[in-house]
Order: C-alpha cells, then sequence, then structure tokens
C-alpha cells in the first residue's frame, strides 16, 4: 500500500498478479482432421515442450489450436439483427429511481468492481503521425505548402494536428521535453522543421508515444493539471458510486508485462486523480503466457524464430477472460480503456452505468429466484412452462424445439442449467459508422436462438444472406458490460465453461517473405461470453466517446468546459 504525497485522501492498494491459465471445454463440434499425438512428435522437441511447459501451455491445447488452424474457425449463423423491441431494451424514466437505488446500495456494500482492459499500445493512435514521420526527411514550409496542394490522409492529420497541437493536453509534456534539449516548439512551429516535433512526440528521443501503452497518455487538460487515460478510468469510478460515496473503489485494469513498469511508476509517483474518493482498491494483473497460440506457415506447420523455438503470440483479448475470472468479483463493470471522458461531460455515463448496474441486481434477484425454485423441486408443468417464457422473454434465448416435447424431468434440467449461467447487461448504442460487430441474434447448431455480440470476423461474408443481415445492424458493438459473476449461492462461475471455443479468428500476414498466420481466441465480450445470459439494452451516443486517433481528442466531448 502507498499514499500519494499530492492527494493524502486517496490511498491506493496496489497488486500485481500473474493470472493462471484457464481450462476450455472440449470441443463440441465434428473435427475431421483431429491432430493426433503422432503427429505432435513428428515435430516437438524436447525443448519445445520445456518451452511450452514454461509458458503453461499443454500440448493438448497446442494440438487443439492446430486442429482449428486446419479445419477454420467456423461462421457464426445469424438469424436476424437485434433492433428495439427485438432483442435490445430501453429503459423508461419510471423505473430509474428505482434501478439507481438498487446499484447505490450495492456500492456501498463494497460489490461493484470495474474491471478496464489497457492492455494496448499507443501505436495505432499514432498511426498517421508515424507515417508522415518515416515518409518526409524533412518537414518544413516548403514541404508543407507542397503537402497542403494535395494531402494525402496521413499528411491531412498532420496539418490538423499541428494546427491544433496547443489543444492536446500533452503538449505540456512535449514542450517540456523538448526544452531540456535546448529546442523551442514555439519557434518550430512557426518556421522550423515540423518533423523535430514528430521526433520528440513518437520516438524514444523524446516522448516514445509510439511505444507507450494508450493508458499513459495524457487525454484531457484541466486548470491545474492534465490527466492520462488511466488517471480517468479512476475518477470515473469514484464518481459513478453514490452521492456520499462507496466505502472502497475497486479498478483492475489488465496491463501488458513490457508497459507493467511504466504504470506503477506512473501510479507511484503520486499522479492518480481520483480525488473524488476516499479510498480506491487498485489491482493490475497481465495476460498469462497460457493464453498463446501458436503461429503456423501455409501449410498449418508451427513457425520457429532464429533461435528454433516456436513462435507463441498473444491471443488476443479474449485471453482476458481468465484475468476477469480470477477477480472472483460479484459485480463487474467492464469497459475499455480509450473510452472515456472528462469529468464535466460525466453525467450521462454515470447515471446509465447505474441504471444497468440496477436492472442487472434487479434481474439477477428474478433468477436466483426461479434457480432456487427448481432445485428444491416439486414444480408443475405450468411452472416449467412459466420458466421457459421468462427465459424466452427476459433472457432472450428461445429454446431448441426438443425441450417442448422432452418430460418434465428433462425440461427442470434444462432450465436449471440456463438459469446457472453468468448474466452480462451490455449497452449498446446505435452504429455511426464506427468498424466492428454489433447485436444479433444467431441460431446455434441445436436449434436454439439467443443473443450474441458478433463481429464481421465470424460471419461468412460470401453467403449473401449473412452478409446482409450483418449489414443491417442498427447497433454496434457494447461499450460497457455489467457483468453478474456469481451464482445464486454466492459462489463464483467457471467462466471457462461459457465459452465457445471455436468462435476464434484467424489472421494471415506476412514475416520475413513468408506467410504466418495467428490465432486470437474467442473475444472477450463475443465467442469467450457465448453461453452467457445477456440483455442489450440501449444507451446514448454520449457514452461512447473512443479515442482510436489522436485526432479523436480534439472532438468537443474529450475538451473539459467544452458543449458536447
Amino acid at each position: 500500500m502507498y499514499r500519494s504525497e499530492s492527494q493524502a485522501a486517496c490511498a491506493v492498494t496496489l497488486v500485481v498478479t500473474r493470472r493462471a491459465a484457464m481450462g476450455r471445454e472440449p470441443m463440441s463440434r465434428a473435427r475431421p482432421n483431429e491432430t493426433t499425438a503422432a503427429e505432435l512428435a513428428e515435430f516437438l522437441t524436447a525443448d519445445d515442450e520445456r518451452q511450452l511447459a514454461e509458458a503453461g501451455v499443454s500440448t493438448t491445447e497446442l494440438a487443439r489450436q492446430l486442429e482449428l488452424f486446419q479445419n477454420g474457425c467456423p461462421p457464426i449463423r445469424l438469424a436476424r439483427p437485434c433492433r428495439l423491441g427485438d432483442g435490445i431494451r430501453q429503459l423508461d424514466d419510471v423505473s430509474a429511481g428505482r434501478l439507481g437505488a438498487e446499484f447505490a446500495a450495492a456500492s456501498r456494500a463494497g460489490r461493484v468492481t470495474h474491471f478496464v482492459p489497457a492492455s494496448g499500445a499507443a501505436s495505432r493512435m499514432f498511426k498517421s503521425l508515424f507515417v508522415v514521420y518515416e515518409r518526409y526527411p524533412v518537414i518544413d514550409d516548403a514541404c508543407l505548402a507542397r503537402i497542403a496542394e494535395q494531402p494525402g490522409p496521413e499528411e491531412a492529420d498532420l496539418l490538423r494536428f499541428l494546427a491544433e497541437i496547443g489543444s492536446f493536453a500533452f503538449v505540456d509534456d512535449l514542450r517540456a521535453r523538448m526544452r531540456s534539449d535546448g529546442l523551442d516548439l514555439d519557434l518550430i512551429l512557426a518556421g522550423g522543421d515540423r518533423r523535430r516535433i514528430l521526433e520528440y512526440l513518437l520516438t524514444d528521443r523524446g516522448l516514445d508515444y509510439a511505444d507507450r501503452p494508450k493508458g499513459l497518455i495524457p487525454f484531457h487538460h484541466y486548470t491545474n493539471d492534465n490527466r492520462t487515460a488511466i488517471e480517468e478510468h479512476l475518477a470515473e469510478a469514484g464518481q459513478c458510486g453514490t452521492a456520499d460515496g462507496p466505502d472502497r473503489v475497486r479498478v483492475h485494469f489488465t496491463v501488458s508485462p513490457q508497459y507493467r513498469h511504466l504504470i506503477e511508476r506512473h501510479l507511484q509517483a503520486g499522479e492518480v486523480a481520483a480525488r473524488q474518493v476516499d479510498a480506491i482498491d487498485l489491482e493490475l494483473s497481465v495476460q498469462s503466457p497460457a493464453t498463446n497460440t501458436v503461429a503456423v506457415d501455409s501449410r498449418n506447420r508451427p513457425l520457429r524464430d532464429s533461435q528454433e523455438r516456436l513462435i507463441l503470440r498473444p491471443g488476443g483479448h479474449g485471453a482476458l477472460l481468465a484475468n476477469l475470472a480470477e477477480l472472483h468479483g460479484d459485480l463487474v463493470f467492464i469497459k475499455n480503456i480509450d473510452n472515456i471522458v472528462p469529468d464535466d461531460q460525466r453525467a450521462e455515463t454515470r447515471r446509465y452505468k447505474q441504471l444497468l448496474g440496477g436492472y442487472l441486481i434487479e434481474l439477477q434477484q428474478r433468477i436466483f429466484a426461479h434457480r432456487r425454485r427448481l432445485d428444491a423441486g416439486n414444480v408443475t408443468p405450468a411452472d416449467l412452462a412459466a420458466l421457459q417464457q421468462f427465459v424466452e422473454e427476459e433472457l432472450g434465448l428461445c429454446p431448441p424445439p426438443w425441450v417442448a416435447e422432452a418430460p418434465d424431468a428433462e425440461r427442470q434440467l434444462y432450465l436449471q442449467r440456463i438459469l446457472g449461467r453468468p448474466l452480462r447487461v451490455c449497452g449498446m448504442v446505435r452504429n455511426q459508422g464506427e468498424p466492428g460487430g454489433g447485436p444479433f441474434w444467431v441460431r446455434e447448431s441445436d436449434g436454439t436462438v439467443a443473443l450474441q455480440i458478433v463481429e464481421s470476423s465470424q460471419v461468412d461474408q460470401e453467403d449473401a444472406d449473412q452478409r446482409e443481415i450483418f449489414r443491417s445492424a442498427t447497433h454496434f458493438n457494447p461499450v460497457f458490460i455489467f457483468c453478474g459473476m456469481r451464482d445464486y449461492r454466492g459462489q463464483p462461475f467457471e467462466l471457462s465453461r461459457h465459452v465457445d471455443p471455436q468462435a476464434c479468428f484467424i489472421s494471415t500476414k506476412s514475416q520475413g517473405g513468408d506467410v504466418l498466420k495467428a490465432l486470437e481466441l474467442p473475444g472477450l465480450w463475443n465467442g469467450a461470453m457465448a453461453y452467457w445470459n445477456t440483455v442489450f439494452i440501449e444507451v446514448p451516443e454520449g457514452v461512447f466517446s473512443p479515442v482510436k486517433t489522436v485526432l479523436d481528442l480534439l472532438r468537443p466531448e474529450h475538451r473539459p468546459g467544452s458543449e458536447s
């Protein structure tokens, strides 16, 4: 535990852990090209086995990954897009007070944890500026004049960046870093080589933002300080409790191993700006190497590096399910690191955070009551029919056809299983052209029709009907998710049991003139949560303000004191 000197009231407990690997369910679909033990033995050496053991990757898991490369990841079958009144709900003002009170009570009881995936680097955020930095050896007045005549997309970003550089929260740090080397930012802006500005912004000559975690980039400028994305998430967590504040605020960041020391140093230097809370329980975790996946060539043979070691790559953000599971949390709120606004723009986010949390709590209580009733036995056919109606209407799950004809005992077991799954309530915004997936009704192989979040890579884009269904979506990926992580007995769910292991993604890229195929595990809020009970609720566009490029920070919603 340490106490920030600049924020004596804000105590922060910092725990850094490495998450253990999670088990995975066996594949339930046909596997025509299974990788046998004999085939593995053909290429696995003793050194390979030691490498896999050190990472925590079993040979069984390696064989499963190779099967996916051989067979491909089967596409999701879309039934129809979710729309308002058909898979997506709206909350009314009448219930707002009740739901807010439910959330406030849970917050005061310390039940809420904020889970923020913060592993990403800022390299994509500054990609266009880095392209320009490498493209032009000198960026003086003459170069800028030529660029302005017919700018490409990256050059257009540069021109706007230079014109509005004073609006960025990180300009003070940039100016100070350049001054330490005898350079004047304002003089260079007025007529010098602007490439020096990019050099000090992007490379290790200066701030090195092209190789820093996005969470450590200053996002917002206030009168007395500037806040990084991490600081803003801590501030939001403190503000989204109750009027008098929860006893403690719990926040968990997942970070990349190579950035962990930078984030720790940032926090320990007393720069945490969550002044709104009395205390923060803050935990960091890193993605376990046991969730890494093997890379293969065009013939699906494992690739090796120059040291003849197997190439193991991070398994994508779906690997963070292991981190989420080991929280052993109760009510967990998930929100990406770059979706954050300053204090005076946060009222809408706070309101809907409380409403979705309250909705989850109320629905969870009803699920628990139904499950206890089923477990107690003595349910009638009429009771089973009512419970099935509840599953269909409240949880958006239409059971497979056999359930209607099954004996009562089998129907009871089916409903017990469905009511014994984790619960998530997802805030959905209307699609405004952002890249990504969205909410759909999905038809599973056994005839079940259920709510799912689906990415474009999961859809057979060569099927015209499937392609049209995907394109007709009205809403975007969830901007935040509230998760019910414990069952009616108060025990944490075993999240690995509710994953669709085949809802993965295979990408192909070039590396050193060779083909490299990479496997990403089921995404955190699609395949990794495929068998959760799911509710979609529409939320206003104002709660979704992602920072994908540096120029997004110029939007009104990222400027404290501006009208958004």
